[in-house]
């Protein structure tokens, strides 16, 4: 077998490696963030009267305890099926409205993150959501095999 073979069959099975394990962790680094939020937002008092002004449209007219609801069970329901591949894309794109949200309105005009500006940590969550909404879960994910046994 010459380089170019051996080169040409080791990215075959990066590529085939990739099909099943890329998303994993990706699924679950979002997955941790948005459950930590959401357990958060469970065992803590509602804090969005202080923003709702800063939430943009349609989000500032729902009622605060609707919002904080909402918030709360999308972050943990969407953790947990984003982490077994259970619907990823639909909830991935609740999950993605949650990070915008917060972006303007809790993180973007106070400078709340881990870093020195507001918008670094919710772009990099938005950055690796978005192979999760136009790839989906993968291979290794609950909707893999249900694609597969629906085929």
């Amino acid at each position: 077998m010459g380089l170019q073979a051996t080169i040409c069959s080791i990215y075959r099975g990066l590529t085939l490696a990739g099909d099943w394990l890329a998303m994993v962790p990706l699924r679950l680094l979002i997955g941790w963030e948005f459950y930590e939020a959401g357990i958060s937002k469970l065992n803590g008092s509602n804090w969005f009267d202080n923003i709702v002004d800063d939430f943009p449209f349609p989000f500032n007219v729902i009622p605060v305890g609707i919002s904080w609801f909402l918030a709360t069970w999308t972050e943990i329901i969407g953790a947990i099926s984003v982490v077994a591949g259970v619907a990823t894309r639909f909830w991935i794109v609740g999950l993605i409205i949650l990070d915008i949200v917060a972006w303007v309105s809790v993180h973007a005009d106070n400078g709340y993150n881990v870093c020195d500006n507001g918008y670094k940590l919710p772009l990099m969550y938005l950055v690796i959501m978005i192979p999760l909404l136009l790839y989906g879960a993968g291979k290794l994910s609950i909707d893999h095999a249900i694609s597969k046994i629906r085929r």
